[in-house]
């Protein structure tokens, strides 16, 4: 991958040696460009294209900077890291981290004064790049994966339980803890101050919702596909763009956008899998047709899956369970083919404007706050346990609703976790899950839902997401494994223009009456084809579970794999021998994802921890 790295602190060594160090373990690429600053107990450096990246020194100030960044008020293009940090150093001179508020885009920053031995690191508003951090005695290390941390030679590293059991949970590791005891990572909108006495973690942006904010429809749908447009505008400057297109509403709506703005055909790049209920090819295919665009398809097999599978858990320095991996790797290969340098993604659509199933789930189930507590307490709720709910299908229905109903936020919104439904003293080794705290994801869900920035349950779910879908899961993604095939990525989505745009929309907006993206839809439904309007949302979903359940290659992958996880006092071996063997045979859709996130656990030992 790309990014930077580096620390403040004691020399211990080398400090050239240990700065070369970190730089190769940013990037699997021996060529991509490198640049670094290197003096008495400090050390800087980037990897990455020279119009993404750099080391840069201003004022007085080093500047380390990987990203896509403009100045608030400015041009709406992105600037050159030279430009942007010129601009950021001059302003930090002036008004310390408050000059972070007005740097837009996506980026990781770190500002180093070497005569006050002072560092300042920061990412983006949204988490779409990545720094981790570790203070060890009186040296601070930072670096963009935890693999250049650990190149260091301050750093020492040891799992952490707790986070395998998040991983487990979440199918990745949510921040700001990592897999590794004591490294953290920095989150969305966060700047670190680390001085000699004194290291500071602290917001410099949050997300706020205006929820009693109003106007005329027509006009704001006018205002959003003018922002939506220009946000796309600047997001392709300066190079061979190209988009990736599931047929969703996100993926069409940047491929139209980006069709308007120039004289020649887009290319639009699908995946796609001959596996019933999970291709979804032909919308893509209207998509293209609809907006003119050059598009290249490609089917993604299970010989793919397991050649790559590898490869990702190697690339991502945690464990990192999301299966979409595989066909955004394919899908970012494939445009890189074809001189792809750039690739515009829609990440982000469902998390500002209300485009998740559970939303609209979550608002049937708060209609039950509705009823008065009374009638709720003394005859709905003893009903809904007695024998008489279990007997009849339509009152064990109504129980079941019931249940879910009477719990509260954010606990109602993850009811259907598959950890907690197949019960972790089932799958865990008794001795580590006697160390585990098993309310940990439950209470670090209820912290980000207590502490939004907003009053309606939407709002909220949004807030929750923005985090949890986001930031810890989607765009690492898509980061990841577009740097792993050699192509920059931007989110024309994610653009603060579009972030503040949505936070002003009212609530009913977003979600009415059970329908998801209410005002986005109607805002493009001239712009957009009907049949992507409605249909329901999917992806680049990976039939995982039916192709292990099938594919004999990948069956004995997942089989190899589980076995050596057993040996480790992690996971029970009863269980995933019944989880590898008769499970995946019963339900491969359900079972597959633990299968799954499991395999992705024990490749990463493997090539982490344990290379052989």
């Amino acid at each position: 991958m790309s990014g930077i790295c580096g620390w403040i602190g004691a020399d211990r060594g080398d400090a050239t040696a240990a700065i070369a160090a970190m730089r190769a373990r940013i990037t699997w690429q021996s060529d991509a460009p490198k640049c670094s600053a290197v003096g008495q107990g400090y050390g800087l450096a980037a990897v990455g294209s020279p119009e993404t990246t750099g080391v840069f020194e201003f004022e007085g100030l080093h500047v380390a900077f990987h990203g896509h960044a403009r100045w608030r008020n400015g041009s709406l293009r992105f600037a050159a890291p030279a430009d942007v940090c010129r601009q950021l150093a001059c302003a930090f001179r002036d008004r310390g981290v408050e000059a972070l508020s007005s740097l837009e885009g996506d980026f990781a920053v770190a500002i180093l004064d070497p005569v006050r031995r002072e560092l300042t690191l920061a990412i983006d508003r949204i988490g779409t790049r990545n720094l981790v951090y570790r203070q060890e005695t009186d040296t601070l290390v930072f670096a963009a994966n935890l693999d250049a941390l650990a190149a260091h030679p301050s750093v020492s590293q040891r799992i952490d339980p707790q986070s395998i059991y998040n991983y487990v949970y979440f199918h990745m590791i949510p921040g700001p803890e990592t897999v590794f005891a004591g490294s953290r990572r920095l989150p969305a909108g966060h700047c670190l101050n680390a001085r000699p006495e004194s290291i500071e973690e602290k917001p410099y942006w949050q997300m706020r919702f205006e929820e009693n904010h109003r106007g005329d429809e027509r006009e704001l749908a006018r205002e959003f596909r003018t922002i939506v447009e220009t946000a796309v505008d600047a997001a392709s400057s300066g190079a061979a763009c190209g988009t990736f297109l599931s047929g969703g509403t996100d993926s069409s709506t940047i491929t139209g956008f980006l069709s308007r703005l120039g004289s020649n055909p887009v290319d639009s790049f699908s995946i796609g899998f001959d596996a019933s209920g999970y291709d979804e090819m032909s919308y893509a295919r209207i998509a293209a047709q609809r907006f003119g665009t050059r598009h290249h398809e490609y089917y993604v097999t299970p010989a793919d899956v397991a050649d790559a599978l590898p490869m990702i858990a190697a690339e991502y320095d945690q464990p990192f369970g999301n299966a979409s991996a595989v066909p955004t790797y394919y899908c970012a290969k494939l445009a890189r083919e074809h001189g792809i340098t750039r690739m515009l993604g829609g990440d982000g659509g469902d998390e500002l404007f209300g485009g998740n199933a559970r939303y609209a789930r979550q608002q049937v189930f708060a209609l039950y706050d509705r009823i008065p507590a009374g009638l709720r307490h003394s005859l709905i709720e003893p009903i809904a346990r007695s024998a008489l709910a279990r007997r009849l299908p339509l009152v064990r229905k109504g129980a079941s609703y019931v249940e879910q109903a009477r719990q509260p936020m954010p606990a109602r919104y993850d009811s259907y976790n598959l950890l907690e439904r197949m019960g972790p003293e089932n799958i865990f080794a008794p001795d580590f899950l006697s160390a585990i705290n098993r309310d940990q994801p439950l209470s670090r869900m209820t912290q980000v839902w207590d502490e939004a920035h907003a009053g309606t349950l939407i709002n909220r779910m949004l807030a929750l997401d923005l985090k949890y879908t986001l930031a810890d899961n989607d765009l690492p993604k898509v980061t990841r494994m577009c740097d792993r095939a050699g192509v920059d990525v931007t989110f024309p989505l994610l653009d603060q223009s579009v972030v503040d745009f949505s936070a002003t929309l009212a609530p009913s907006l977003k979600l009415r009456r059970g329908q998801l993206r209410y005002f986005f839809k109607k805002a493009l439904q001239d712009f957009l084809p009907d049949e992507i309007i409605r249909k329901t949302k999917h992806g680049f979903g990976l039939p995982a579970g039916p192709w292990i359940a099938s594919d004999p290659r990948l069956r004995s992958l997942a089989g190899d794999a589980l076995h050596s996880l057993g040996k480790r006092g992690i996971v029970r071996a009863d269980f995933l021998d019944d989880l590898v063997g008769s499970r995946i045979r019963e339900h491969a859709g359900y079972y597959g994802t633990m299968v799954w996130i499991l395999v992705l656990l024990e490749l990463w030992f493997a090539g982490h921890v344990d290379p052989r």
